[in-house]
């Protein structure tokens, strides 16, 4: 079937999904300590946690918005934090559930001073089942990260790309707000191959990452349903890309030189008009 047929097949379920989740809601979180602090960010935050608030809903700069919630409940939350009318630049700590170390660079680029120009977008995890259950898919036992429109294809076993692309309610959620922000930087982590994806995106600003966080630049496989290649392909003149963590948790002196690093990409990027 030709992508474009794909995506409108995919798109057309999604809008008539039974379901509806709120666009925006407050949010309310409490930081809980984690062993080991992989998820520093807290467990209130990474897993969706949160208390929301009654009344009118709306978001609130730098405090978190529920943009959807996962096949067991939970919200999926993004934070957005720097100037609204600069360029978009969004962050995902967090894609497969058993690989959560990049929760820390979000947790630590919330605490930074986000440069002038750029609108910074933060995702802890959009796997919050997945995280809480250390799986790499969602509850449904799909692999997100196979579920986007572009070269779907059923696969099964420990990369189920589910019945059908943007069949969960995490990629569907993901997939509205990617449409919604249209970024011009995303980078996704992953773990544990210790490198920068080369992509299809700007291979100047994957050079020029993977130069300040001391990883190779190599390219991996197009796999099919992968959130990055339907970005590059649908969003002209934007770069999304895949950084790959090493194994196991970030030392502080590493989570922040990635997070420096992000704002130093992300600033490039805002001024290239």
């Amino acid at each position: 079937m030709p992508m474009r047929l794909l995506e409108a097949r995919a798109v057309d379920d999604l809008a008539h999904q039974s379901h509806r989740t709120p666009d925006r809601e407050l949010v309310t979180f409490r930081v809980m300590r984690v062993p080991a602090g992989v998820l520093s960010l807290g467990v209130s935050v990474a897993l969706g946690l949160v208390v929301l608030s009654g009344g009118t809903a709306r978001a609130v700069r730098g405090g978190g918005e529920v943009i959807g919630r996962s096949v067991d409940g939970r919200g999926i939350l993004a934070f957005q934090l720097g100037d609204p009318a600069g360029s978009p630049v969004l962050v995902v700590g967090c894609t497969d559930g058993d690989e959560p170390a990049g929760i820390a660079i979000v947790n630590a680029l919330r605490r930074l001073h986000v440069p002038t120009g750029v609108d910074l977008w933060l995702l802890p995890t959009i796997n919050p089942d997945g995280l809480a259950a250390r799986t790499r898919g969602n509850a449904n036992g799909v692999d997100l990260n196979r579920n986007f429109p572009y070269a779907w294809q059923h696969l099964i076993g420990g990369f189920d790309s589910g019945p059908r692309p943007l069949s969960e309610p995490e990629t569907r959620a993901v997939y509205r707000l990617l449409l919604r922000v249209k970024p011009r930087l995303s980078i996704w982590f992953h773990q544990p191959l210790a490198l920068v994806d080369d992509s299809q995106g700007s291979r100047s600003l994957e050079r020029r990452f993977a130069r300040l966080v001391g990883l190779p630049l190599s390219p991996l496989a197009d796999y099919p349903g992968s959130i990055t290649n339907w970005q590059n392909h649908r969003f002209t003149g934007s770069t999304a890309f895949v950084t790959e963590l090493p194994a196991g948790g970030l030392r502080p002196a590493a989570t922040l030189r990635y997070a420096r690093a992000i704002l130093a990409v992300a600033n490039a990027v805002s001024h290239q008009g």
